[in-house]
């Protein structure tokens, strides 16, 4: 039986938002400004997950909106570079979705914050890639759009329901003063 191997941990925050029927995502440059990747870093102490992806995204993207407490795909991202000495290191990546609702200037410069249509974030998130980490990256944004699609749920629906639920409530009492 073999050892278990560990991977380092970093968190991704998918951001994205409704265009009609579909949905665009918004990619960042990597800080080598040479390929295109979803906002991402460490973890933090203080932080859950959702919220350091949360970070993430306001630092490299200028986004702000509504994220997923809960990951919703796990992936391998290489991190370094294979003619250096330390070569490339895989990190295991949490992704949470995003529904973005604006957008800022970054904090970090160069990251070039862009919105892709579903096929163009595929193709774009390749480009430059190993074909495994290529692959990584589309079932990436596969799962974000089966987990969106379903059912029509969004996670801006997710978020006020309990709203939704109290207004209803109140809705049907005051229609009982009336009767």
């Amino acid at each position: 039986m073999g050892s278990a191997r560990f991977l380092p941990l970093q968190v991704a925050a998918v951001c994205y938002r409704r265009c009609g029927a579909s949905f665009e995502f918004l990619l960042v440059n990597t800080t080598g400004g040479d390929r295109w990747i979803f906002p991402k870093g460490a973890t933090a102490r203080r932080l859950s997950h959702s919220q350091a992806a949360e970070r993430e995204a306001l630092e490299e993207a200028g986004v702000v909106g509504v994220i997923e407490p809960q990951h919703f795909h796990l992936y391998l991202q290489p991190k370094g570079d294979s003619r250096l000495r330390n070569g490339i290191q895989e990190f295991a990546v949490k992704a949470f979705l995003l529904q973005v609702s604006h957008t800022q200037p970054p904090q970090e410069q160069k990251r070039n914050p862009t919105w892709f249509s579903v096929e163009d974030a595929r193709s774009a998130l390749a480009m430059g890639r190993e074909a495994k980490y290529a692959a990584e990256l589309r079932t990436v944004i596969d799962r974000a759009v089966e987990r969106l699609s379903a059912e029509g749920r969004t996670v801006e629906d997710y978020s006020r329901a309990p709203i939704y639920r109290i207004w209803r409530s109140l809705l049907r009492l005051l229609r009982l003063d009336f009767h």
